[in-house]
């Protein structure tokens, strides 16, 4: 039969290569950690492209809907204006 201390060093191996597993391993807490951590920065651009798909069906809406949103785009892109409107532009003062 195997002794008390044998059994003892045995399960103590046993218990060694669980933890390396668990602390070193694919499954292991750190890997864990860092798959949540690139998960959160995959969630954080997820939100910002579709805040900023949100923006864009809402401006093709517009584009759709009206001249408004067209001629409003025109005059800040463009520097376009009416024929008969004056173009005044106004400029911070240097210091």
């Amino acid at each position: 039969m195997i002794s008390a201390r044998t059994a003892t060093w045995i399960l103590v191996t046993l218990l060694v290569l669980v933890h390396l597993g668990l602390w070193f391993g694919k499954g292991s807490v750190p890997y864990v950690w860092s798959q949540r951590a690139q998960l959160e920065a995959q969630r954080a651009q997820y939100e910002e492209a579709r805040a900023r798909n949100q923006r864009m069906a809402a401006e093709v809406l517009d584009l759709k809907a009206g001249l408004e949103m067209i001629e409003e785009k025109a005059r800040s892109e463009l520097g376009m204006i009416k024929p008969d409107e004056i173009f005044v532009q106004v400029s911070a003062p240097k210091r």
